[in-house]
């Protein structure tokens, strides 16, 4: 299959290619800058030059490609209706990748009972995103719309992604910048009490899940991709384990919000998130094989090894 995909220089999309290339596809892959060609390349994927606001490259892309999948920019309106608008009519495989922090509460490391399921949270459900999340939560459903228009849109709703990347980019969000945090200050912190829960999943077993939604997902599916939960304080446990540091310690809302910005200090490591992707099970057969993000913090985490900076 010839597949067109956005982000192959970040930890997702990286790890994508990797795994498609390995599967035998061929990759023609965005890169921004000049000095990306030779990464992407070295990937196995074929460069395009251009950004995600450039939506005649995006449109032509599309239409050469047997498949799209983005995984550049969840946020990102312009690069989604440009890339419906080019399928429309084709019945071509449009996978584009959200995050479970669409349903995150801000609660500043308290713990909530709430989990979701995927039909929970789609349109007609009764559900509404907080207004931080309202835009992304829009995108995602535009995608899915696409299936009116002879699309077969799919949407990838990720949770916590821990392990090392196949791609350019090693390392994901959320627990690196706890690691590097801890590293840097001898003191592992959390938001708050750390009582708040993440679901979460291996970057393998992810790219396993999109590897069979881009085979076998019908048109204007949803579904969350996850395995297994945890609480931050547990994995800031697991952090301090593996770093020889002593018990982990709260910060309060604003001196996360200082050392990590908004957005990450209150949503990504600050929130709830508890999602089960139990369509993606029953559907396409996804069974995730890898360990408990606690097990691969301690496993796979070295004081003497640093971490690169996130995507």
């Amino acid at each position: 299959m010839n597949i067109f995909l956005t982000g192959a220089t970040g930890y997702i999309g990286g790890s994508l290619v990797r795994r498609l290339v390995a599967d035998g596809h061929s990759v023609r892959a965005l890169h921004r800058g000049n000095s990306q060609a030779d990464d992407v390349a070295g990937l196995g994927a074929e460069p395009v030059l251009a950004d995600l606001d450039d939506g005649d490259t995006l449109a032509r892309e599309a239409c050469r490609a047997d498949a799209v999948i983005n995984a550049a920019d969840s946020d990102h309106a312009g690069a989604v209706e440009a890339l419906v608008d080019a399928l429309a009519g084709s019945g071509k495989p449009l996978i584009h990748t959200s995050g479970s922090s669409i349903v995150g509460d801000a609660s500043n490391g308290e713990y909530s009972p709430m989990v979701y399921s995927e039909d929970a949270v789609e349109p007609g459900s009764g559900w509404e995103p907080t207004d931080d999340k309202a835009a992304r939560v829009g995108i995602d459903r535009a995608v899915l719309a696409g299936a009116d228009r002879d699309v077969r849109s799919v949407v990838l709703c990720n949770s916590l992604i821990y392990g090392t990347g196949q791609g350019i980019k090693p390392d994901s969000v959320q627990l690196p910048r706890l690691i590097r945090q801890a590293r840097a200050s001898g003191v592992t912190r959390h938001v708050g009490p750390g009582r708040n829960v993440w679901s979460n999943v291996h970057i393998e077993d992810m790219c396993e899940l999109y590897i069979r939604a881009l085979a076998d997902a019908p048109a204007g599916s949803f579904y969350f991709v996850e395995n297994g939960e945890a609480s931050y304080r547990t994995m800031c446990e697991a952090i301090s384990d593996a770093l020889g540091l002593g018990e982990p310690q709260p910060w309060s809302v604003e001196e996360a919000v200082a050392e990590w910005g908004y957005e990450v200090a209150v949503y990504a490591l600050g929130s709830n998130s508890r999602v089960r992707a139990r369509r993606a099970r029953a559907e396409l057969g996804w069974a995730p094989t890898h360990a408990s993000v606690t097990d691969w913090i301690r496993a796979e985490v070295s004081p003497e090894l640093w971490v690169s900076e996130d995507r």
